[in-house]
């Protein structure tokens, strides 16, 4: 077969962290998902720390070194997204250049007023500062406000194909590219970095699922391909809240103080999932998307007692 006949590989998967704190039990199990996606398809796995919004001092480090103690590899290098401001701007240039942005002057609090407003999407920027005036906008830096920049956005919908939650149709409005302060905001930044890494699979939480709409749109405004995606249940704790590390025991650290190992925390992972292994690479064997879980997992993080999903 020829060098042009040759199927094309597969690009890239990804585990993206803030670097805000340790890892707890439901981050490290959508690493480990992300990583499963990933490999099982013979895609290669990176991983980017998301570190342009809280930074605690030695985070990144420590994330990186738990990855490393459950198994999972990556490929190199470490992408930090502080590094790629510079790319992140060119993009916005370009959208700017193509009148695609705008200047908002709205504070938080005005914004969230407006959202919970009886009319337009729920949740969705009504597009308060989208058509000011020149006059008005003048009027608005003079008193000292930061403006933000928003996507003048041609759409106030978006569909996206999910592996796990199939075709959903969620809100795109006027979103911010780039906040007050002048740094990029997260759903320009994951679009722009995701597309020159080379990441056609997106694997993570379902709480992001309803953003998903508005990073796809705006990768294909500015012309980059949509990635593959699919939004896996959160870890929720016996209270059926999002799990959190004010919840107990529930990082990597916590685990080997109570005596656990990496690998029984890998078995209790995989066990989650309906799986048995103690290894990221045992886990790979006979992986396939379409049996895992579709419920959130509950689980005391002081007694391991788990319910929902697959216990």
């Amino acid at each position: 077969m020829s060098t042009d006949e040759q199927p094309a590989r597969p690009g890239a998967g990804r585990f993206a962290p803030s670097p805000s704190g340790d890892l707890h039990l439901g981050n490290l199990r959508t690493a480990l998902l992300a990583w499963l996606f990933a490999r099982s398809t013979g895609r290669a796995f990176y991983l980017r720390v998301e570190d342009l919004d809280r930074v605690r001092p030695g985070a990144a480090e420590r994330q990186l070194a738990d990855l490393s103690a459950l198994g999972l590899d990556w490929d190199p290098p470490v992408l930090w997204q502080s590094e790629r401001l510079d790319r992140h701007r060119a993009a916005i240039d370009t959208l700017a250049a193509a009148g695609m942005t705008y200047e908002c002057y709205c504070t938080r609090r005005e914004i969230q007023q407006a959202a919970a407003a009886p009319h337009g999407p729920l949740g969705a920027y009504p597009g308060t500062c989208r058509d000011l005036t020149a006059a008005e906008r003048a009027a608005r830096r003079a008193t000292g406000r930061s403006p933000a920049l928003r996507l003048r956005s041609e759409t106030t919908e978006f569909e996206i194909e999910d592996e796990l939650h199939g075709v959903y149709r969620g809100v795109v409005d006027d979103f911010v590219l780039r906040r007050g302060d002048g740094t990029p905001a997260y759903n320009l930044a994951v679009v722009v970095d995701d597309a020159e890494q080379g990441i056609d699979q997106v694997v993570r939480g379902d709480d992001l699922l309803s953003s998903t709409p508005r990073q796809a749109y705006l990768a294909t405004v500015l012309g980059f391909p949509i990635p593959r995606y699919a939004h896996v249940p959160l870890v929720l704790n016996r209270d059926g809240k999002r799990l959190a590390k004010r919840d107990g025991a529930v990082t990597l650290a916590d685990r080997a103080a109570l005596g656990e190992t990496p690998r029984e925390v890998v078995a209790l992972l995989a066990n989650s999932l309906g799986r048995t292994g103690s290894t990221p690479a045992a886990l790979l064997d006979g992986f396939r998307p379409d049996t895992l879980p579709r419920e959130p997992w509950t689980l005391d993080p002081v007694n391991m007692v788990k319910s929902g999903g697959n216990p």
